[in-house]
């Protein structure tokens, strides 16, 4: 019998897999349609800085740690599979127009950095108009993180599929979950696929789908789809090499010239379809922003569904009353970013090792799915 099934083949599950493979279990994916091809997919890549040091919430600890594991991880896939993920120190930029409301709360945003030790490398607007020239001259306001990195999502997922192969983790792609069987307070097994797939273990991470799986179980996740539109731009040449942010909104380089820009934020249940609405606001966004961007040949457009927690926070941990299954889910617009750390604690909760954080940053286990590492 399998040591782990893994329900769901994103970011999240795909990391699992590849973690739980490096510690000698057997582990199998199960995954509805394709690899990786949902939120994980459609995101950005974007990886904002922690400083696990000075954290001081659950949040602030997870980016600290997964800021930590980056690194890391991408070297020993890497070496493992022979994929370039993508991941580079691009650096980012927080920009903000005389116009945009809420002052105080980008000053409180700045002092949050400031407490939690990220370096702000500078504050001085004229400076960063000197250092990026193709950024609007109208912003009032700026702030460069050096420490923001990034990583090209579907090349990072490739490499996990790679890794968890070379591993022997068996991945199961077009195998929607129909049934799940329990016995007692035990998981007893998935039927997905049109066959029974049994385990020790179980770890849902069905991303925007977990609510829908758990529900057959009496376990209520208060999980919902959002959906996330995005453009992909390209010009002749790199038109400016860092990540630049406004708010929820913003602009990804890649050293390609492609630029992608994003993203919307929309309740729209599992539609993925882009709209012209959406799509045109994203443009005149990052034209706003970088007003030579008008220049751009427009390449492609997407939608993915992020899977958005009620708690604002994602579940990892034990489910309640079942002794052999697992939730990791409700990343919302950081799956990608938090996937290392995410895998490492599922890790720590399956082999029934000290559950902390890197740095001996111990936290306490949860035992329902409201937990927030």
């Amino acid at each position: 019998m399998t040591d782990v099934i893994v329900i769901g083949g994103g970011v999240i599950g795909l990391s699992i897999a590849w973690e739980l493979s490096g510690y000698g279990l057997s582990v199998r994916v199960l995954e509805q349609g394709q690899f990786g091809r949902e939120a994980s997919w459609a995101g950005a890549g974007m990886l904002p800085p922690g400083n696990l040091a000075n954290a001081r919430t659950p949040e602030a600890r997870l980016r600290g740690a997964t800021h930590q594991l980056w690194p890391d991880w991408t070297n020993r896939l890497t070496s493992s599979t022979g994929m370039d993920n993508g991941f580079s120190r691009s650096g980012g930029v927080e920009v903000r127009f005389p116009d945009d409301a809420d002052f105080s709360g980008w000053k409180n945003g700045v002092n949050a950095l400031k407490e939690e030790g990220i370096l702000i490398e500078t504050e001085d607007v004229s400076e960063i108009k000197r250092r990026f020239p193709a950024l609007n001259p109208e912003i009032s306001q700026a702030y460069y993180l050096p420490d923001f990195c990034q990583v090209r999502n579907p090349r990072h997922l490739k490499a996990l599929q790679i890794g968890c192969s070379i591993r022997g983790v068996e991945l199961v792609a077009e195998a929607p979950v129909q049934k799940i069987r329990t016995r007692g307070d035990r998981v007893e097994a998935v039927h997905a696929g049109g066959n029974d797939h049994r385990a020790a273990e179980f770890v849902f991470a069905g991303g925007a789908w977990s609510g829908e799986f758990l529900s057959q179980l009496g376990i209520r996740l208060e999980i919902e789809p959002v959906k996330g539109q995005i453009v992909l731009l390209r010009t002749s040449q790199p038109a400016f090499p860092c990540v630049i942010q406004v708010g929820r909104e913003y602009l990804v380089p890649r050293n390609d010239g492609r630029i992608l820009v994003g993203s919307t934020e929309e309740r729209t249940g599992f539609d993925k379809r882009n709209t012209a609405e959406a799509i045109g606001d994203l443009i005149r966004f990052a034209e706003r922003l970088v007003p030579n961007l008008k220049h751009a040949e427009f390449e492609r457009c997407w939608a993915g569904l992020r899977p958005y927690s009620a708690t604002d926070r994602p579940y990892i941990g034990r489910l309640p009353r079942l002794n052999n299954a697992c939730i990791a889910a409700g990343h919302y617009r950081y799956g990608l970013h938090l996937s290392p750390i995410t895998a490492v604690l599922i890790r720590q909760i399956l082999l029934k090792q000290p559950v902390q954080l890197p740095d001996d940053c111990r936290v306490a286990p949860g035992s329902d799915p409201g937990s927030f590492w």
